[in-house]
């Protein structure tokens, strides 16, 4: 989902009364028909409707068809048309940050270390691995222009100058902070990942600067 679809889906529960459907679709065990919304929170049931199908529109909520008597056939009537929450997790964060890669990242390296691979050496083949695999997805051109739109995608914010590729944000920033050898560690063999994937020749280097991802990406 992109910044766009994300940040529709939070503006959404801007107005109270979307904001309190979803609150009450969420607390309930199994999904809710619009009579049941209605009942509970006591709006007019015209505004039920159109506030769920925006949840709906906007990514919150999706919808199945149930007929709520549990009858068949002939005389069951038609089936309710019930709203749950969706399954994908909607989150917006400015700049971006992505913990949930670098978390992947070193579970995997848990899982990777022993029989003979140490967890320094099995953190770096993660995150390699995990940047290989990216790239493959993406199927960008081989060029540090494609690696830039790549690691755009993971919220590095890149830029080229002078034939250098900078990122000028760090999406593990806080724990690049509390961790710095470990975290800057893993985000150089992740770009490097990347940058192999693509079969772009670039070499990713470590280099703090203010202001800068402590990574930067030059021609090999």
């Amino acid at each position: 989902m992109d910044l766009r679809a994300r940040v529709t889906g939070i503006g959404a529960l801007a107005d109270d009364t979307r904001r309190a459907l979803y609150a009450y679709v969420v607390a309930q065990p199994d999904a809710v028909s619009r009579d049941q919304a209605v009942e509970a929170l006591g709006l007019a049931r015209h505004n039920v409707s159109h506030h769920l199908d925006r949840l709906v529109a906007d990514g919150l909520l999706e919808v199945e068809y149930r007929r709520l008597s549990g009858r068949r056939g002939p005389g069951a009537g038609r089936p309710s048309k019930l709203y749950r929450r969706v399954d994908a997790e909607i989150a917006v964060s400015l700049p971006p940050r992505r913990y949930d890669l670098v978390g992947s990242i070193l579970a995997a390296a848990v899982n990777r270390a022993g029989s003979g691979t140490s967890l320094d050496e099995a953190v770096a083949a993660s995150a390699r691995d995990e940047g290989t695999a990216l790239a493959r997805e993406a199927q960008a051109e081989p060029s540090l222009a494609g690696l830039a739109d790549v690691l755009a995608t993971q919220g590095y914010e890149p830029r080229l100058d002078d034939g250098v590729l900078l990122l000028a944000n760090c999406p593990f920033d806080a724990l690049a902070r509390q961790h710095t050898d470990l975290v800057c560690g893993v985000n150089q063999r992740f770009v490097q990942g990347v940058a192999d994937g693509l079969g772009c020749p670039g070499a990713a280097s470590l280099e703090p600067e203010d202001g800068l991802c402590c990574v930067k990406v030059r021609p090999s």
